[in-house]
């Protein structure tokens, strides 16, 4: 592993960025912790939180949606609330000026956007939408937090502790959590993501995929890539023979395939980078 300083890293950085064509940028859970959202894994790649909810089990059990929805309520306004960190900054930033170019987040946050990014893959798509599983009706996440508050009001005085992608540790007996239907149809809603167990739709990552074969190169920021939706983003990258940056503390799943693995502090080093170009 490297061991470079925020400012060597930096400098490495702003010479990938300075080529004729823009890179790609891949972001993780690592770039949204600054803004006070908790990532699942430690900088070793080992779960620190629970693992999250599969779509499977969301889909076909009604008590995992009470659970989930239970958990919900003081979890998603973390989320919600949640403001771009220096990180979301400089990157918003740097696509401005043409000196990157699509971010892919694996985030579900929009913080990206909030920072002023405009060419921006969801992978997993928007924590912050709602999405009916039968009708394909969209709408606001924030309204079927507001049902949840006004059919379960039982629920609101709990403060558990919060936890990663709008979760929060609460446990016990949540048969009696009422759980909003579609007022379209009286379908399942789910937020617009992409659950564990579930596959990114294709047409994303083939447009993702295109991109990267069109950059000068792939930067992965705040991912251990242990997921292989991220992964295999990176193993095109080598495969393509095109450089890959790794900027994150910890190890990450193509620590040995990489042109360089950065393992210092994301903030520091993004400002850095924007003060020497």
């Amino acid at each position: 592993m490297n061991s470079e300083t925020p400012e060597q890293a930096a400098q490495i950085l702003a010479k990938l960025l300075t080529a004729s064509t823009p890179i790609t940028v891949l972001t993780g859970a690592g770039i949204s912790t600054d803004s006070g959202i908790p990532a699942y894994r430690d900088h070793n790649g080992v779960w620190q939180n629970p693992p999250p909810v599969q779509h499977q089990q969301f889909m076909q059990s009604h008590k995992t949606r009470q659970r989930y929805w239970a958990r919900s309520l003081h979890g998603w306004p973390r989320l919600y609330h949640a403001k771009p960190n220096l990180s979301h900054q400089v990157l918003a930033q740097l696509q401005q000026r043409g000196l990157i170019g699509t971010i892919i987040t694996q985030n579900v946050d929009q913080l990206h956007q909030r920072a002023g990014a405009i060419d921006v893959i969801d992978l997993h798509g928007d924590a912050n939408t709602m999405r009916c599983m039968s009708c394909d009706t969209l709408s606001p996440r924030l309204e079927m937090h507001q049902q949840c508050l006004a059919l379960n009001p039982h629920y609101a005085a709990l403060n558990p502790e919060v936890g990663p992608d709008g979760d929060a540790r609460l446990e016990g007996d949540f048969s009696d959590f009422e759980v909003p239907s579609c007022q379209h149809c009286d379908g399942i809603l789910k937020p617009d993501v992409v659950y564990f167990g579930d596959n990114v739709p294709r047409a994303r990552v083939e447009r993702a995929q295109t991109l990267i074969a069109e950059s000068a190169g792939l930067l992965v920021i705040g991912s251990s890539l242990t997921v292989f939706s991220g992964f295999r983003f990176a193993r095109q990258a080598y495969q393509l023979n095109k450089p890959l940056i790794l900027l994150n503390l910890g190890v990450t799943r193509a620590d040995d395939i990489a042109t360089h693995k950065l393992s210092v502090d994301i903030k520091e080093t993004l400002e850095r980078v924007l003060s020497q170009l």
